[in-house]
């Protein structure tokens, strides 16, 4: 009857263990019942079963544990919650390309200092050299990168 003891509160705290390290975020009731889980099974054993089987115990479920963790790890039981998506697109629209330093357009709203321009058909995140631009004013693009360009007044 103690062994069967031992090995239910072993089991259990293994379980729970493994339960906080793969699928509970933080240390939570879960990761605090198997160390105490745990512990009890440990205590059980050696003062009930001697110090050999405390030190089986101890051995055989530090064992238990590596092989579980080892088989979670490398098994496919965990990809049913594992998220698998891959995000291959970017912010940058490629409209930008259309864009050369030096090309004029318009302001679409008031650039403070960022905002809306309309270059070459184009309708792109501007950003000033710190000045304020009112709408509808003719910019000069300055510097052009994916996501915005820097512009100035005319």
């Amino acid at each position: 009857m103690d062994i069967a003891i031992v090995v239910v509160l072993c089991l259990t705290g293994i379980v729970l263990i493994l339960l906080e390290i793969f699928l509970i975020p933080g240390i939570t009731f879960a990761a605090i019942g198997g160390g105490l889980f745990y512990a009890g099974a440990i205590w059980y054993a050696y003062s009930h079963l001697g110090s050999a089987g405390g030190t089986v115990t101890l051995i055989s479920s530090i064992f238990v544990f590596g092989l579980a963790f080892i088989w979670l790890v490398k098994s496919k039981a965990l990809d049913t919650i594992a998220l698998k998506t891959n995000i291959e697109s970017t912010a940058a629209t490629g409209d930008f390309v259309k864009i050369k330093e030096g090309d004029a357009g318009i302001s679409i709203s008031r650039l403070n200092p960022i905002g809306k321009a309309l270059v070459n058909d184009v309708t792109m995140e501007a950003k000033t050299l710190g000045e304020f631009i009112d709408e509808d004013t003719e910019i000069i693009v300055v510097k052009v990168s994916p996501t915005q360009i820097t512009v100035k007044t005319k």
